[in-house]
């Protein structure tokens, strides 16, 4: 008997110690994700990071869209990632209290998103392959812009979280692409120059995070 209470003692201390260690890994994690504050953040970054967030929700609403529309497993899969990108840039904006507002699906502050917003909805319903299109130049649009606010700071929480969003994009305009053409179509970037658009669609998929 006192050797079975002996080892229950034990294995019950042991999980008890293994519980503190993952506790532990939980909060290294908290605390890495912590090195991404950002510090004294200008107006144009502010700005860069409230037009970001609302071109990330034009992906995902776009996308959720037209997901309802066409059985096509790019616009269930990356909505899904777009909203991870929404996440990503939110949290950097309450990490340092900047002001933002999140309109309901289909909606933005920003009248070029929305004009986009509006136009996409309409021209997605023609076929398949104008729907893909529309996805590829969301990503096209994305990975464009994304480079324009990094060469525009010096920030690095800023940098990282763009960077990050920016390889996500890559991936997301390959899928959709490879989309595309398994549906005999063809697209043509509309902001990427066609050397930047060759080189990524000649890279394997990233890994991102």
């Amino acid at each position: 008997m006192k050797n079975l209470r002996y080892t229950s003692v034990t294995t019950l201390f042991m999980l008890l110690l293994m519980s503190l260690v993952y506790a532990c890994d939980d909060n290294q994690n908290e605390l890495a994700s912590d090195t991404l504050v950002v510090q004294d953040v200008t107006q144009e970054e502010i700005k860069a990071l409230q037009f970001m967030l609302e071109e990330e929700k034009l992906a995902r609403d776009t996308y959720s869209y037209l997901g309802s529309l066409w059985s096509v497993n790019q616009f269930k899969n990356i909505k899904s990632s777009e909203q991870t990108h929404m996440d990503a840039i939110e949290n950097l904006m309450i990490q340092n209290n900047i002001e933002y507002t999140i309109l309901p699906p289909g909606q933005f502050k920003d009248d070029t998103l929305q004009q986009l917003y509006d136009t996409f909805v309409v021209e997605g319903t023609t076929d398949v392959v104008s729907a893909l299109k529309i996805g590829a130049t969301i990503e096209d649009l994305d990975i464009v812009d994304l480079q324009n606010y990094m060469d525009a700071t010096t920030n690095p929480a800023i940098i990282t979280v763009f960077e990050r969003l920016q390889c996500g994009s890559r991936n997301h305009l390959k899928s959709f692409v490879f989309g595309i053409e398994n549906n005999l179509g063809t697209y043509t970037p509309q902001y990427l120059s066609q050397d930047a658009y060759e080189s990524i669609l000649s890279q394997n998929r990233e890994r991102c995070y």
